[in-house]
């Protein structure tokens, strides 16, 4: 296991994602927290995509809760990412393991885990 969320795990092994393309979104997965960011680049072959993480506002008032909303706009000065589509149908960050840090790509979300 590569996550220490269910929905995490979820997302790392979603099927039927669709094919990525510059200004889609995409959501970067940690152990339990996730990242909005920006599709940037996509490879000739549609195998690598670099990323740019999102600015995300949060914008309701639950402060350390768990139902959280965002908005989110692309921050071109934010450092980029490389991610490649693995054998195991999973983005992975290029120079992980195939069971690396992963990418969800076509959905743009963003959550604290304020647990840890």
């Amino acid at each position: 296991m590569t996550t220490g969320s269910f929905i995490n795990n979820m997302y790392q092994d979603a099927i039927n994602t669709p094919t990525p393309e510059v200004g889609m979104g995409a959501t970067m997965l940690s152990w339990t927290d996730r990242k909005a960011a920006t599709i940037i680049e996509v490879s000739k072959s549609g195998k690598k995509i670099k990323i740019q993480p999102d600015k995300s506002t949060r914008t309701d008032s639950n402060g350390m809760s768990d139902s959280q909303t965002y908005t989110f706009e692309p921050n071109p000065k934010a450092y980029t990412t490389e991610y490649s589509l693995r054998k195991n149908g999973r983005w992975v960050r290029v120079g992980d393991s195939m069971t690396g840090s992963s990418l969800l790509v076509g959905l743009r979300e963003e959550y604290y885990d304020y647990s840890f």
